[in-house]
């Protein structure tokens, strides 16, 4: 987990302290049990001396529960009721239910919606099926922005003055491995241009392909994106192009009438003799030259 930046660190209205707090929040996953020091140490980057003082305070106001017999934490009820509170205020999550659930039977694929949350994206509502065993997520996972097909839809969507700084930001986080991402980053916009979603076939996980969509709102919030993913010998990425990124798209048209939000520009009408997703034509990742 990264450290505040030196710019933030001596912002005068940053509260280092309270920063330091949440990341140890963050630091607690689905699916992960008990948490010790020195684990937390170690997904924070903070010293271990600073995270028992830390633990210590946060079970002192009741957002982590101390297990003595193995010398570890978990979150407490007080910090689930924050999530669950933001859960409940996100009317999108309601509202979209009904549209990925139709979804998800007309595919047979997990159905998703999410938002950012540093490099990653947070699944806050999702639809799933038997069919769709080999796709473990549900509400709380996260899933990589780079090479993900809900996280690329996500980074197009961005202004870009935004997207310029998110990718930069990318870029240092992922060091050498930069230089391959970017490229799939490339053709995603391209086919977002193109056809108004992104796909992910296989460069996140091998078993698993997905297509994206993102959707805006009015009210200034989001940027969020949906995903439709299954195993990938159920979507194959020409399915994907032809079949399941249409049909996201069409879902999110709905969503964006119920909404009155704005959804991802539509597809631009192109030359069929112009150059495929990722050739000469792909758009060119801003700010990571």
């Amino acid at each position: 987990m990264k450290r505040p930046g030196k710019k933030v660190a001596t912002d005068r209205n940053f509260v280092v302290a309270l920063s330091r707090g949440l990341d140890v929040l963050r630091a607690f996953h689905p699916n992960d049990g008990l948490l010790g020091n020195q684990e937390i140490a170690a997904r924070t980057n903070l010293p271990k001396p600073t995270i028992s003082r830390l633990t210590y305070t946060l079970c002192k106001l009741g957002y982590l529960t101390q297990v003595p017999r193995f010398e570890k934490y978990q979150l407490a009820p007080a910090a689930l009721a924050i999530g669950y509170a933001a859960l409940a205020n996100l009317g999108i999550r309601h509202l979209s239910e009904p549209f990925r659930e139709e979804l998800m039977r007309q595919t047979g694929g997990a159905v998703a919606i999410g938002g950012r949350d540093r490099h990653s994206m947070i699944y806050f509502g999702q639809a799933r099926s038997s069919l769709t065993v080999g796709v473990q997520l549900d509400v709380g996972s996260r899933v990589p922005i780079a090479t993900t097909a809900m996280g690329r839809a996500y980074l197009w969507a961005l202004a870009d003055d935004e997207r310029a700084a998110l990718l930069r930001d990318l870029r240092e986080h992922y060091g050498s491995r930069w230089s391959k991402l970017k490229d799939g980053i490339e053709r995603s916009g391209e086919l977002v241009a193109k056809r108004g979603f992104a796909i992910s076939a296989g460069e996140w996980q091998d078993d698993v392909h997905a297509a994206g969509v993102s959707l805006k709102l009015n009210d200034g919030t989001g940027p969020y994106a949906f995903n439709c993913g299954a195993p990938a010998f159920r979507f194959t990425e020409d399915r994907l192009i032809n079949d399941i990124g249409p049909r996201l798209v069409a879902m999110v048209r709905n969503i964006e009438a119920a909404l009155g939000g704005k959804a991802a520009p539509p597809p631009r009408k192109t030359d069929n003799n112009k150059t495929k997703p990722g050739g000469k034509g792909a758009r060119v990742v801003e700010g990571t030259r």
